[in-house]
């Protein structure tokens, strides 16, 4: 793996109708980018990892995996807004000399996705072979074949949508509503997140308790855990603002319908529900490959929930095998 940072030095206008100056894009890549600048596998994250695909997909990268590092340039890029080294509230603010903050401006999946082609024009990447993601990871993918259909050859998202629905809308301002109650805000945010990216089934399978205990369930201390952990590795004001962004997700926005927009997608496509996802149930995958022109729709029957997206790897490699020749 090869980490490394891209600082664009123009204005970055943003959907918001600000713009960011002097934007720093922190990045991975492995493998080789060949002479015609195509063999580019593009993973997009989700909301709170980070450019290292390695690190939150195992078992995805390297050579003889289905990312295979021998014949792809497999590149993934910290989202704009996060904390792993691309600009975020966080990092400093070339005009002002001090730390974004709160006046970190509003971004959009758009937003991000612009960010995405200024580094792969700094890359030299001329065609995508797979542009790919999981949650808001595949928000962003879907959102690239949209806005460059004849850029990305195939696409494969995972546990998303079209737009990002009210139930997801719900969950996410119970988070930052959390987040805005204090110090152990962001603790309680995560656990709230994992009562969205898990169901009853698996916590009753792994959290229930087998004695007969008053206090210290196994259920409770497992979210505090949880919280705790998000808390020593990611920053609070990211969190709000990138769970902002995939609130804004809507690929109709500005266009005649969310149906017109995946239309115009010519990327072969591969589009896959979890049937145990609650966040992001299957009806709205069975939205995306109903309209985008011949798309593949699969499902994968994972007892863990939206995470299947990030632990199902296995079965999520030999589908993009069988169905995008990966």
């Amino acid at each position: 793996m090869k980490s490394d940072c891209y600082t664009y030095t123009g204005n970055i206008e943003l959907e918001c109708g600000q713009a960011l100056a002097g934007v720093t894009f922190a990045y991975a890549t492995y493998g080789q980018l060949n002479k015609a600048g195509d063999n580019v596998i593009f993973v997009c994250h989700a909301l709170t990892a980070n450019a290292d695909v390695k690190d939150w997909w195992p078992g995805m990268v390297g050579e003889g995996l289905v990312f295979d590092t021998h014949k792809y340039f497999v590149v993934c890029a910290n989202v704009l807004g996060s904390c792993y080294g691309t600009t975020g509230p966080s990092e400093i603010n070339p005009v002002t000399n001090q730390a974004y903050g709160s006046s970190f401006p509003a971004i959009t999946i758009r937003d991000i996705v612009k960010g995405h082609q200024l580094l792969a024009k700094h890359l030299g990447i001329n065609a995508i072979e797979l542009v790919c993601g999981g949650s808001l990871g595949g928000q962003q993918a879907m959102e690239w074949a949209i806005i460059e259909p004849g850029f990305i050859k195939k696409l494969f998202v995972i546990a998303t949508n079209a737009r990002h629905s009210a139930w997801g809308i719900a969950f996410n301002e119970a988070q930052r509503m959390a987040i805005e109650a204090g110090d152990k805000g962001l603790e309680a945010a995560r656990a709230i997140a994992m009562l969205s990216y898990r169901n009853y089934n698996m916590y009753s399978e792994t959290q229930t308790d087998n004695d007969a205990r008053t206090d210290n369930f196994s259920a409770a201390t497992y979210q505090r855990y949880q919280g705790e952990k998000l808390k020593k590795r990611f920053n609070a004001a990211s969190y709000s603002v990138l769970s902002k962004a995939m609130d804004s997700h809507h690929v109709g926005r500005g266009r005649k319908s969310a149906a017109e927009a995946l239309s115009t997608i010519l990327a072969k496509t591969l589009v896959t529900g979890i049937t145990s996802d609650l966040l992001f149930p299957v009806s709205e995958q069975q939205f995306l490959a109903k309209y985008i022109p011949d798309a593949v729709y699969t499902e994968i029957d994972s007892r863990y929930g939206h995470d299947g997206f990030l632990i199902e790897t296995k079965t999520i490699s030999e589908l993009l095998r069988v169905y995008l020749n990966i």
